[in-house]
């Protein structure tokens, strides 16, 4: 069963799986298969009921309901690995329904908290103005962040304010940005160029955030980075990638963007997954509406 786990995360990464769902497939995988050694079952033994009780054995261990829901979508994609190639005959996983997740909004900042993270005062060195591209790009392009961290020079036209993303599945798609961005992207390669840091990767790209030795930014640093704004947001309040990518879909939305583009500058696969977005917006409109009308607040009491 190891070396079929080895293949299967090999083949996500061939499909430029992310390195959190890979971490997170693997450790999955790793309990499936201690638990069917207690059971004594092979891959090939293995039915619906069997997948139940070890989803049970999570319950029990005290997992959430999100994490049982993304173990049971790492078993079927396992288990649709092995049909394919034709480890196992059948997916015992497809037919074993996912928990019932509460529908979480999406967390995002006001525009005024986006205004008060940009313009925090900083000293113009190469780490601060690589700080305030890499701010300025997020929330104006709604990126991943580890799209962001992906990019290479030769990917952003800054002339057309055009950036092109690799995101899931290795799907193309092309994002716009605007002027705030391009200034401090135009500020940041501008120094990056007089300190000569910059280094080729492996696939000879130049990647366009770096390190200050020069090298790819990772993703855990810009994490890093946004944790660094927490001071100038209100207390419990906290920015994050994608808390900025968040608050790109639903600032668009409130300013009348259609579902649709934004589902396209998202890189959304399906549209129910921007649709969410909606709900924010009703929310805030719903605000505005009580605040305004004279007659909206004793109509809802």
């Amino acid at each position: 069963m190891e070396r079929k786990i080895a293949d299967f995360l090999t083949s996500l990464k061939n499909r430029s799986a992310s390195v959190h769902t890979i971490s997170n497939y693997e450790r999955d995988l790793a309990s499936f298969r201690k638990f069917l050694e207690t059971r004594d079952v092979a891959l090939d033994g293995v039915d619906h009921i069997l997948i139940r009780d070890f989803l049970t054995t999570l319950y029990k261990r005290k997992l959430g309901k999100s994490s049982v829901s993304r173990t049971l979508a790492c078993l079927r994609t396992f288990f649709k690995f092995l049909v394919r190639e034709q480890y196992v005959t059948r997916n015992p996983a497809a037919v074993v329904s996912s928990p019932r997740l509460a529908k979480k909004l999406p967390t995002y900042l006001s525009e005024a908290e986006v205004s008060d993270i940009m313009e925090a005062p900083q000293e113009p060195t190469l780490k601060n103005l690589r700080n305030r591209a890499i701010l300025e790009l997020l929330y104006a392009s709604g990126l991943r962040v580890s799209e962001l961290v992906s990019l290479a020079d030769q990917d952003v036209d800054r002339g057309g304010q055009l950036i092109r993303v690799l995101g899931k599945g290795r799907k193309e798609r092309i994002v716009p940005f605007g002027q705030y961005a391009a200034q401090a992207l135009d500020a940041y390669m501008a120094e990056r160029r007089l300190k000569a840091l910059t280094t080729r990767d492996a696939s000879g790209d130049l990647p366009l955030f770096i390190n200050l030795r020069g090298t790819r930014l990772g993703v855990r640093s810009v994490e890093r980075l946004l944790e660094q704004y927490r001071d100038y947001l209100k207390p419990g309040r906290r920015a994050t990638p994608h808390t900025l990518r968040h608050s790109f879909a639903t600032h668009l939305l409130e300013h009348g963007a259609d579902l649709r583009s934004v589902q396209e500058l998202l890189g959304h696969a399906n549209l129910s997954t921007t649709q969410r977005y909606t709900h924010v917006s009703m929310q805030h409109l719903r605000k505005q509406y009580d605040k305004a009308h004279p007659r909206a607040r004793s109509s809802r009491k």
